[in-house]
This record gives structure tokens, C-alpha cells and sequence, in this order.
């Protein structure tokens, strides 16, 4: 907010889409959720561009997003630079970079209460075998495009806050 971006998460508007009622698309964003797997491009960036047309149309100034969880492999980034080209340029990629066990401690602790599907060993372990084949990939591109900004994710929530605010502090 600080900085004038508005928070897109990828995720969660998966996750509204598949609790609408009567969308379409709601069974089969469960499936693939469940399964620690990356739903349909064309699916997560028509939702990430109806939130972003409706924000920029309720506020015109609110031109800057903050995309959390997008993009996770080659097929999103294809669809991105397909979709958006010319409507939208990618700035920097805010990376938190963290170890597999701390990430499935923290994401088990969190699945206590969160109510999510995917908050279990089982499928964290494939989102980790997911992340590792089609996610990393795109970072690195990102990496030697000179777009990656890391963050060590696996200190304390202020100390990486403090390194995110300084990353801001510097690319605005």
C-alpha cells in the first residue's frame, strides 16, 4: 500500500473462483489445486486480468500490481507475454527464497487453520516437486534478465519484511 500497488494473489483468486457459485471453472481449479498442480493458464490469467480491469476502472491511478504466485512455469509466462504484451511491463520479480522443510513446517502450521486443501505433507511435497521442474526455471530466466530481487525467507517475518521494504525503498 505504502507504495501505491495493489496485491494480486494468483492463489487466492484461484481459490474465490473455485468457491463462486455456479463457475465453471470451480471443479477444476479444485483438482489441480489438490493435486499440487499449475491450473490452466489461460484460466488464472483471465482472472488476474478482471481484477486488474477492475481496479484500474474503479481507480484509474491504481496502475501499479504487485502479482503474488504468477508466473509458475513456462506456459504461464507464455500466456502473460501473449496477453499482457503492451498492457502491462514486469518491473522486477520479488523472490523469497527459503529451504523445502521450513517452507512445508511453516505451510502444515498454517494449514491448522487455514481451511486450504493443499495444506498437507502430501501435497506441499508435490508443489515442491512442481516448483522445482517448472517454477525455478522462470526465476532464473527472470535472474539473468536482471529482474530478480531475493529475499531470504527463511528469517523471521520482520527481518524479511525489513529486507522487502528496502527493496521497495530503492525500485519504488
Amino acid at each position: 500500500q505504502k507504495y501505491g500497488y495493489t496485491h494480486l494473489s494468483a492463489g487466492d483468486l484461484l481459490r474465490d473462483e473455485r468457491k463462486r457459485p455456479g463457475s465453471q471453472y470451480g471443479e477444476l481449479i479444485e483438482n489441480y489445486i489438490k493435486e499440487g498442480e499449475i491450473v490452466p493458464v489461460e484460466i488464472t490469467i483471465s482472472l488476474l486480468k478482471r481484477a486488474m480491469d477492475q481496479t484500474m476502472a474503479a481507480n484509474s491511478q491504481k496502475n501499479k500490481f504487485l502479482i503474488d504466485g504468477f508466473p509458475r512455469n513456462e506456459d504461464n509466462l507464455q500466456g502473460w507475454n501473449k496477453t499482457m504484451d503492451g498492457k502491462a511491463d514486469v518491473s522486477f520479480v520479488l523472490f523469497f527464497d527459503c529451504d523445502n522443510e521450513i517452507c512445508i513446517g511453516r505451510c502444515l502450521e498454517r494449514g491448522k487453520s487455514s481451511g486450504r486443501s493443499d495444506d498437507n505433507r502430501e501435497s506441499l511435497e508435490k508443489r515442491i516437486h512442481t516448483y522445482l521442474q517448472s517454477t525455478k526455471p522462470i526465476i532464473d530466466l527472470y535472474e539473468r534478465m536482471g529482474k530478480v530481487r531475493k529475499v531470504d525467507a527463511s528469517k523471521s517475518v520482520d527481518e524479511v519484511f525489513e529486507k522487502v521494504v528496502q527493496i521497495f525503498d530503492k525500485e519504488g
